[in-house]
């Protein structure tokens, strides 16, 4: 397992890592109305956790990730997305037809296509946090 042992980058990786997760969540939210959405949101936070995998090592981001394992978001984000589709049923609508729901008190409409990208970004936040972790502990154990 490659360690950098920097200041450098331990420091830019305590820094940038609040910072990206921020900019995740703002590209999340505005994929609606303008370019962004839960893929390319998915891929800025997969970036923030491999930049501090780098930084500490595969224990130290799995501690940060709170006993998560990023297999189970991939599953979370799936079911999310299966999830955002239903809706529309039960207003006798057509499949996948998007819903808009009014959220009273803080002018926020919530809708079918951010649960559906709030699922792509889970699913793409664990897809790559699974590839790289495992290939950091694959490393680690070569000689």
């Amino acid at each position: 397992m490659v360690k950098s042992g920097t200041i450098i980058l331990n420091t830019a990786a305590r820094m940038l890592v609040p910072l990206q997760l921020m900019f995740s969540i703002f590209l999340l939210l505005r994929g609606h109305d303008e370019p962004g959405g839960g893929f390319i949101a998915g891929l800025v936070a997969a970036g923030a956790f491999t930049v501090y995998l780098f930084a500490f090592g595969v224990s130290a981001t799995k501690e940060v990730l709170r006993m998560l394992d990023p297999r189970d978001l991939i599953g979370m984000g799936l079911l999310l997305g299966m999830i955002s589709v239903v809706p529309a049923w039960f207003v006798g609508e057509p499949f996948l037809t998007a819903q808009w729901w009014e959220i009273p008190g803080i002018d926020f409409k919530a809708s079918t296509p951010l649960i559906f990208d709030i699922g792509v970004y889970l699913a793409v936040l664990g897809s790559v946090l699974t590839m790289v972790m495992t290939l950091m502990e694959v490393d680690k154990d070569e000689p």
